[in-house]
């Protein structure tokens, strides 16, 4: 959770339980006893076909000795493989190995006001906090059609930012990186963290030429109905609850299967027993560079401004960005400059006879990128009229996160439309930025740079009559919300 976010939560005394010890599971069986249940997973996973054992190494049940039973997750996969409709339930523990602190743990932001003790110093800037291998495992059981739905108490937004659709999506208490049009239900996904919660207005509006209704927060503060209650609806249906957790649950009794463990580590587990890759996660940021030139009344010269700015709005704040530095193609006698205050803006005077030139920007990242810089190239020409043009956003973003595995590296940007106006003469263009790429399966990792890895595991499910049907990566077409990046 965002330390922000508990600063500006209402004060409430009481908030429950806080600190409970943590608990790991520890191996309860021998390699023995292991290496038949593994055998057994083989057959019962469908990982052994037409006498060929598939990428799953022996090692997988042993590798994670000390933390806890292997046992678990491959019941725990089993439960996943028959399930025929799968619903996940997060909280605060799958962010906590993103950096970001959770409230009831050891060191919970609550438990240590409660004990008088200093909060926790953030590792990174909230805004950039990236998904980790749970989040990221997630959508790949959601692509295989196994995942149906997620449901989620957290407000980090890393669940929609990693790739689950919107539509598959349930964030209980709001989003710190979304606002909403009360008016119109647009939604729109931001790249900074909105100033309110408590569902309040915030300082923009609706981009809707038709609305301009004042958007607002959607973070609650304080939940009214406990919302760890919704996992038991599952259980008057027939359904299973599995439940993994570092600490006791009033629900562990409720449960099928309790796995005391890191999640990210179950996870792996699981995944590698599905015959399922997780795939690297891929940050792409916006920004927009905007160039506008006017006349001098002599029309000797053409004053112009260049502003590097947000694509939620010029007002809106470029996180990602710490500093630009502008210069010149060669034979201009003009000066450089380092922009390193918002709004970033530099306004220059050239004589109208100027040839043709190009202004080349270094966009310095801030803290929490991987990598420090990206550069652009704008070119300028004072007797040409600007055209507009548009791609197609997705395809872009494709395009870029194909090349930054390939590489495998950051930086990369791509042009997604430019638009123009008349008066005043201005250019517009929107830039799609690679900005993080984490990986999280080292086999795919080391197969990126010779070729793209495989998105189907070839895992094979079965249906009520016990027959095996092949999974489709194909989502279905469900209702979509208005959503804007």
């Amino acid at each position: 959770m965002s330390l922000g976010y508990a600063e500006k939560l209402s004060y409430i005394e009481d908030v429950g339980n806080v600190g409970m010890p943590e608990i790991f599971d520890s191996p309860k069986y021998s390699k023995r006893f292991c290496l038949g249940l593994f055998l057994n997973l083989y057959f019962s996973l469908g990982l052994y076909r037409n006498n060929e054992v598939l990428e799953v190494q022996p090692a997988l049940l042993f590798r994670f000795g000390g933390l806890f039973s292997s046992i678990t997750i491959g019941r725990l996969a089993m439960m996943i493989q028959k399930s025929k409709h799968l619903v996940v339930f997060t909280g605060a523990g799958i962010s906590t190995s993103c950096g970001i602190p959770d409230f009831r743990g050891p060191k919970g932001i609550w438990t240590l006001q409660r004990e008088g003790k200093a909060l926790p110093e953030a590792s990174l800037p909230f805004h950039r906090a990236l998904p980790s291998m749970t989040h990221m495992a997630l959508v790949q059981l959601e692509k295989a059609g196994i995942l149906k739905f997620v449901i989620s108490q957290n407000i980090d937004g890393l669940h929609l930012r990693s790739g689950i659709p919107r539509e598959k999506l349930a964030e209980l208490h709001g989003n710190s990186f979304m606002e909403i049009c009360p008016s119109c239900g647009v939604e729109y996904f931001r790249d900074f963290e909105v100033e309110t919660i408590g569902l309040k207005d915030t300082s923009r509006r609706c981009s809707n030429a038709d609305c301009g209704a004042k958007l607002k927060d959607t973070v609650l503060d304080w939940e009214i109905t406990p919302a760890c209650n919704l996992p038991l609806k599952c259980l008057r249906g027939g359904g299973k609850i599995a439940i993994v957790n570092l600490q006791k649950t009033p629900k562990d009794k409720k449960a099928s299967l309790v796995i005391h463990a890191l999640v990210d580590k179950v996870i792996g587990g699981v995944m590698d027993l599905l015959n399922l890759r997780i795939l690297p996660f891929v940050r792409i940021d916006l920004l927009q560079t905007i160039f506008t030139q006017t006349l001098s009344l002599d029309k000797r010269y053409v004053n112009w401004i260049l502003k590097v700015a947000s694509v939620h709005g010029t007002k809106a704040p470029l996180p990602f960005i710490k500093s630009v530095e502008v210069s010149f193609s060669d034979g201009q006698n003009m000066k450089e400059a380092v922009l390193d205050k918002q709004p970033l803006r530099l306004k220059r005077r050239t004589a109208v006879s100027s040839k043709p030139f190009d202004i080349l920007l270094k966009l310095n990242f801030s803290n929490g990128c991987g990598c420090s810089c990206s550069r652009i190239k704008i070119p300028v020409d004072f007797e040409v009229s600007m055209e507009c043009f548009k791609n197609e956003k997705d395809s872009v973003f494709e395009e870029l996160k194909e090349k930054a595995i390939e590489d495998p590296s950051c930086g990369q940007n791509a042009i997604i439309e430019t638009t123009t106006t008349i008066a005043p003469k201005s250019e517009e263009t929107v830039r799609a930025i690679v900005t993080n790429i984490i990986w999280y399966d080292k086999a795919c990792h080391k197969s990126s740079s010779k070729a793209a890895p495989s998105h189907n595991g070839a895992l094979k499910r079965r249906d009520e009559d016990g027959n095996e049907i092949e999974i489709s990566w194909k989502r279905t077409k469900r209702r979509k919300h208005k959503i804007r990046l």
